[in-house]
């Protein structure tokens, strides 16, 4: 059943509009029965069938930030762009609110595409999907799910799976921690399942490491916070993302057919993800994987970019220095869609 989502109609992005796009807000439907909000970002004087690309990410964040940024931006370069929130986030509907699962997020995805190929002025055998953060890593599990996804962009992108069952920098790979933490998981179902973790820390301590200070400068400032996004204030459920420890979203991502470009910050603590993801994608085999699969059938539509001197937050939204290339990755979606 459709539900209906009272939506924000007032223009409370963290960025101002762009005067070269037409934008308006649109709700699709999920094949897990729920009703997903969205911003539509259109190039002004369109005409005919365009390319498209729908947006999401960072985890925990809304379509107010980084996303919508990002779909602003590829609209203004002659795209139609859909920048959603997540199922439980956001104005999408869902309860219990702020929660993860492999399979409903990457359906979110497949929704978008769903939705972006019914409308007139798209070309459904164009479209591309950008995923930001960990989003990044539920993007490549949808191109690997989907062929329709015909070109993917996967931004500072963190695997959600091998962090949640590794912990940082395989930091807790072993069966002992993981153990541990499916002990922890059961008793806080019991105790509190509607509890919260995993927002960005405030005040900031001082010996915070610097990944956590630029999660702050980005989420708890003006330059990215919203009062709806789970990364600016109490995070997400703590036992929300209790399947995604036991899951691993990328055993596929060898054989995606498409195009993908993997980008990532030089300075970025997570760039350990983005390339591991890169070169298994395209050898079947890299540091951090228990499996080794064949070679991809089309390795020459792979890339990895390093953005020199950018860290993870800088590819929200380009940080102070501008880090993201967006005419690069504007014309990576030209070419291939």
């Amino acid at each position: 059943m459709k539900q209906q989502l009272v939506l924000t109609q007032e223009w409370d992005k963290v960025f101002p509009l762009s005067d070269k796009v037409e934008h308006r807000k649109v709700t699709f439907e999920t094949q897990y029965g729920l009703t997903l909000a969205a911003d539509l970002y259109t190039p002004k004087n369109a005409e005919g069938k365009l390319a498209a690309i729908a947006v999401s990410g960072p985890f925990g964040a809304v379509k107010e930030q980084s996303s919508g940024l990002y779909a602003m931006r590829m609209a203004e370069r002659g795209f139609v762009a859909l920048a959603f929130d997540p199922s439980y986030t956001g104005e999408s509907s869902g309860e219990p609110r702020r929660t993860a699962s492999p399979d409903i997020n990457t359906e979110d995805f497949m929704a978008a595409v769903d939705c972006l190929s019914q409308l007139d002025n798209v070309d459904p055998e164009r479209i591309g999907i950008i995923g930001i953060c960990g989003w990044g890593g539920i993007a490549l599990n949808a191109a690997a799910s989907d062929p329709r996804i015909k070109a993917t962009v996967a931004s500072t992108m963190y695997d959600m799976t091998r962090v949640s069952g590794n912990g940082y920098f395989d930091s807790e790979d072993k069966e002992e921690s993981r153990h541990a933490a499916r002990e922890a998981m059961g008793r806080q179902r019991l105790a509190d399942p509607m509890a919260m973790a995993g927002g960005v820390v405030d005040p900031l301590p001082e010996d915070a490491p610097q990944f956590v200070k630029d999660y702050h400068a980005y989420y708890k400032t003006p330059r990215g916070y919203h009062v709806r996004s789970g990364n600016s204030n109490d995070g997400w459920r703590t036992i929300g993302t209790q399947a995604y420890a036991n899951s691993r979203f990328l055993y596929y991502i060898n054989e995606i057919r498409s195009a993908v470009l993997v980008m990532h910050g030089e300075k970025a603590h997570s760039r350990y993800f983005g390339e591991a993801a890169y070169h298994y994608m395209v050898e079947g085999k890299a540091d951090g994987y228990n499996f080794v699969g064949k070679p991809n059938p089309n390795p020459e539509n792979k890339q990895l970019l390093i953005v020199p001197g950018a860290t993870h937050c800088d590819l929200y939204d380009g940080g102070t220095e501008g880090y993201i290339p967006w005419d690069t990755l504007a014309d990576f979606f030209t070419k291939n869609l």
